[in-house]
């Protein structure tokens, strides 16, 4: 079998029994905190992307999208998802403590206290770690990276920004590969009203804005564009040492797109460090 589980690693088991908690035929690893999903490649101590699920989504369907994890695993990467915490208001449907009143879990402790769980585990290399997300799990990528930028190697959102009020600033410098689907029309580009106008999602053009700021960008003008197959590329560069910032947008609406994996990460290694 190409891809596995940690199973992989059932030699050692009868020495680390702690370890069957967290093997296929459970499909979960509990921590803590919560419980994520993971699944690695051949490679030993192998980067890892942490993907977060969409509002009303789970980590085992995120791993259930074949498309998007399978060219990951054939590039040598693990591959992490989480589980969103669970809100009684909503009836226990998992999303994501990105907006006060979402929820009381602190995701930054549990997403960095996963990968900590998985490098002690698996041997994933803790220092390469992407993390990424959908809709709900794209504005939890945005308001973490905003936070605790140096809590992952690069961020990578997909059809997710964030909520209005923006922020007024973000601490920097991040490196980030937002992704969006032009007829996204769950996550407009412009956001949307939600909650009968209770909630607001932002604009993401706005958020980008933003970013420029916390990269100390001298220009809001993009540094180049390109094109990926589907996806219209732009970048900022010549901002602060150690960041980047690229935007591409697709001609889709609300989804993860075809190619994103493989265009996501070619962009990662080439980064410095990636």
């Amino acid at each position: 079998m190409k891809h596995k589980y940690w199973l992989s690693f059932c030699l050692a088991a009868a020495a680390q029994p702690v370890l069957a908690d967290c093997g296929p035929d459970e499909g979960t690893c509990e921590i803590a905190l919560g419980a994520y999903h993971i699944e690695l490649p051949e490679a030993e101590n192998p980067p890892l992307v942490v993907f977060l699920h969409g509002y009303g989504g789970s980590g085992s369907g995120t791993m259930n999208n074949r498309s998007m994890v399978e060219p990951l695993l054939a590039r040598g990467y693990a591959v992490m998802a989480p589980e969103g915490l669970e809100r009684p208001d909503r009836g226990g449907i998992q999303s994501w403590n990105f907006y006060p009143g979402f929820g009381e879990r602190d995701e930054t402790a549990f997403l960095s206290e996963a990968v900590d769980d998985a490098a002690e585990r698996f041997g994933i290399d803790g220092e390469r770690v992407v993390l990424g997300g959908f809709s709900a799990g794209g504005f939890m990528v945005n308001y973490l990276a905003c936070d605790a930028p140096e809590t992952f190697s690069a961020y990578v959102p997909v059809s997710g920004g964030f909520w209005r009020p923006h922020p007024e600033s973000c601490a920097g410098p991040i490196r980030m590969f937002h992704t969006h689907g032009w007829i996204d029309n769950v996550v407009p580009l412009e956001g949307r009203l939600l909650g009968g106008g209770r909630f607001h999602q932002g604009d993401i053009f706005a958020g980008l804005e933003i970013w420029r700021e916390a990269n100390g960008c001298v220009d809001t003008k993009p540094s180049g564009f390109s094109t990926t197959g589907q996806f219209m590329r732009r970048n900022w560069m010549g901002c602060a040492e150690g960041s980047a910032l690229e935007f591409a947008l697709f001609p889709g609406g609300h989804t993860v797109p075809s190619g994103w994996a493989d265009m996501m990460l070619d962009w990662y290694e080439g980064l410095p460090g990636g």
